[in-house]
């Protein structure tokens, strides 16, 4: 009991120290109070229609075919004739929320909006949609809300389809773009015989967004290569093609509509997204319209050395690349001093946020040349910076003060652990019980029941197993044939991985049996989230893992000294030779290395945890098929370190935990909440991993003792002794 304490007090100490880093490192950058800055000038444009392709790839939309046709042809032809066009480049992650963040509210999120998914807002923060008279949006569920909520008033209105609909498993996901088109075209035809509405879509500042979802659906349900979804981009090109005619149509061709098309993140060649590959952070982007150049010629090479120009046969037209959340001014058609006035109210906007910061109320500052703008935001950031940080030194302090007493604490658990006298007597009068018991039992013909039984749950997981792997096959053929997921598939699924902790406790704690119990039942678990050769790991590793333990236990029965007794138990007063001290010594090293050897390798040997935002979903359409990414989420965790406990290897997890302890200071220090995404989520995913690890060996310790020591007994029998 004291052990399980002990386990428990120390992972509740590593959850916080984990926590700590988002407090210190990562909390909002956004501030609020500041009156929002708006250009003097009129704006070029009424009304802005977003339309964002969820999941489209650069070269899907540029790049010709087999044939040298487009598969666009209307988008085309925007850039060859009526817009400009280019590269928006995004930020890790490469996912739907940060990618729409950036591009409707201009900023990147911090990591602490990835706790909250994408269905709500950590915290409030401001948008087009906010600032515009009326919004009307359409499309996923998972999008739209978070930009209706917290918004001032009611004039985002939003239109989304259930989201049972988002079935990876679904015959064709097109057909959430169909609806999306559908329903905006339903609504712009009303507006003909509604003169409310009439009157609410005549007047300026007005956004009409779509979402569509179905190409990046159909991405992760068939590949970007697939013909699912090449046609449904064919698709996309139709339905912006109609939309555009009838907004021309509907406003009298009055030219003061923009239009921007562009897409949250790409997509790579096995269908995932969430890491920094060119595949996932190059997205295209078309803006044509009021405010907005048209398409120019170029006949010199221009800067980009990248071959994307060639392979996209575009040499000729001018490209211009972004980086996602930021607007360029080679894309507006206006006047320098409608560019010069953008950028000073830009620049008033970030001295209010650190006035608000600073705590100040009035701080006249003229402003007269753009240069001195661009000045006055440097230094404005500098000071929003400072102030940001401002308690992090006090709070680094405490954490190293935690890190500190937590690991000397262990370190004096491991000292008395080992330098009890009484823990020997105890393990030697626990050993005489039981062998005296073990005799009296054998008195007994009843046992012969018990040996009988003890194959049942061992075997009971071997016939599990053999299911196990018929059922990804099964689910795979079905998924091919877009029948969906079979639900006696989805129920077996479901029932192994709520049993697959629970039947190894009906097996014997002997430790082959045990070990044996353990592996097949996790095994089945494991073969229903794998998508390939990964499935061969986990015997592989048992195996390896089995021979070392057989290893070790010959080692410590040819030594002079029990095999259960430490160097540090050992009386020095005695006489003992000093070759079985040093080789008592070199054999805990080994033991410690060796240990640390199979965690790292079951821990990464067919994933690396800093690069699950970009997991495959197939890896569960055996459990569901339906877009829920905290149950998918979920059962990757459930993969990724998904334990492979032996019951010799919990002696060694306090021998090593102190080490881990002093990792976790050092990567603490190199926690970054400045640079790209990448930068940023490689400090962060370091410290994870070492923080994971330290919880990861005390959950495995805990759950060891407890597959290996808990034996569940469903019924008992009145035991007979005969003479």
């Amino acid at each position: 009991m004291r052990m399980i304490m002990f386990f428990l007090v120390g992972l509740l100490v590593h959850v916080i120290f984990f926590i700590s880093i988002f407090d210190i490192y990562f909390t909002s950058p956004l501030v609020h109070g500041m009156a929002p800055q708006v250009s003097p000038l009129p704006p070029p444009a009424s009304r802005l229609l977003l339309v964002v392709a969820d999941g489209l790839r650069a070269d899907s939309l540029y790049k010709p075919d087999a044939n040298g046709s487009t598969r666009a042809p209307y988008l085309r032809s925007v850039m060859e004739e009526t817009g400009s066009w280019g590269v928006s480049h995004t930020r890790v992650p490469t996912e739907s929320r940060p990618g729409h963040v950036a591009l409707i509210a201009g900023f990147y999120e911090d990591v602490s909006a990835v706790a909250k998914g994408w269905k709500e807002n950590p915290v409030e923060f401001d948008s087009v949609f906010n600032e515009s008279r009326h919004t009307w949006c359409w499309g996923s569920p998972d999008i739209l809300p978070m930009f209706a909520k917290g918004a001032s008033g009611d004039h985002v209105y939003t239109y989304t389809y259930p989201a049972e609909r988002e079935d990876f498993a679904s015959t064709d996901a097109s057909r959430l773009d169909t609806w999306v088109f559908d329903e905006v075209k339903s609504f712009l035809q009303s507006a003909r015989v509604n003169s409310s509405l009439m009157s609410s879509l005549q007047k300026d500042q007005n956004v009409f967004f779509l979402h569509l979802l179905g190409i990046d659906t159909n991405g992760h349900a068939h590949r970007p290569m697939s013909q699912e979804y090449l046609e449904n981009i064919r698709l996309v090109d139709s339905g912006v093609k109609e939309l555009v005619s009838m907004v021309e149509d509907l406003f009298g061709n009055d030219g003061r509509t923009a239009y921007v098309f562009t897409s949250d993140h790409g997509m790579t060649n096995w269908g995932s997204h969430g890491a920094g590959h060119p595949s996932e952070t190059l997205t295209p982007l078309l803006v044509w319209g009021a405010g907005v150049h048209t398409a120019q010629r170029v006949t010199e090479p221009q800067k980009y050395s990248d071959g994307y120009l060639q392979e996209w046969q575009l040499e000729g037209l001018r490209r211009v690349d972004v980086n996602q959340g930021v607007l360029p001014l080679q894309y507006l058609n206006n006047s320098d001093q409608f560019k010069a006035e953008s950028m000073y109210s830009n620049a008033i906007q970030i001295l209010e946020q650190f006035k608000v910061k600073y705590n100040m109320e009035d701080n006249n500052i003229e402003l007269l040349t753009i240069s001195l703008c661009r000045s006055l935001i440097g230094h404005a950031l500098e000071g929003l910076s400072y102030y940001h940080t401002y308690d992090r030194f006090f709070l680094g302090c405490s954490v190293v003060l935690g890190f500190t007493g937590w690991t000397s604490y262990v370190v004096l658990v491991i000292l008395k652990t080992h330098v009890s006298s009484k823990t020997l007597w105890w393990m030697g009068v626990g050993a005489t019980l039981l062998i005296g018991m073990f005799l009296i039992i054998q008195r007994s013909p009843v046992t012969y029941y018990i040996y009988c039984l003890l194959p049942v749950p061992v075997w009971y997981s071997m016939l599990h197993v053999a299911v196990c792997a018929y059922v990804p096959t099964s689910t795979h053929s079905s998924l091919q044939l877009k029948q969906g997921l079979p639900l006696l598939n989805q129920m077996i699924s479901w029932t192994t991985l709520g049993s697959s902790l629970f039947v190894p406790l009906l097996s014997s704690t002997r430790l082959f049996h045990r070990l044996l119990s353990i592996f097949l039942s996790l095994t089945a678990t494991y073969l229903l989230l794998s998508t390939g050769s990964e499935a061969l790991f986990p015997p592989v590793l048992s195996w390896l893992m089995f021979v070392w333990i057989n290893i070790e236990q010959e080692a410590m029965l040819s030594q002079g000294i029990s095999g259960r007794q430490e160097l540090s138990t050992l009386d020095f007063s005695e006489n003992i030779d000093i070759t079985k001290i040093r080789q008592l010594k070199l054999d805990d090293i080994r033991r410690s290395y060796f240990f640390v050897f199979f965690i790292i390798t079951a821990f990464f040997g067919t994933g690396n945890i800093a690069s699950i935002n970009s997991f495959d979903p197939a890896s569960v359409y055996c459990f569901l098929t339906v877009f829920n990414p905290f149950i998918m989420g979920g059962l990757m965790m459930w993969k990724v370190p998904h334990p492979t406990h032996k019951h010799t290897t919990m002696s060694y997890h306090m021998k090593v935990h102190y080490r881990v302890d002093s990792g976790m200071l050092h990567f603490f220090f190199l926690v970054q909440d400045y640079g790209s995404w990448l930068d940023i989520g490689t400090s962060i995913s370091h410290y994870v991993i070492v923080m994971s690890m330290t919880i990861f060996l005390m959950l495995l310790s805990l759950m060891t003792h407890i597959l290996t020591s808990g034996r569940v007994s469903l019924w008992r029998t009145r035991k007979m002794h005969f003479p």
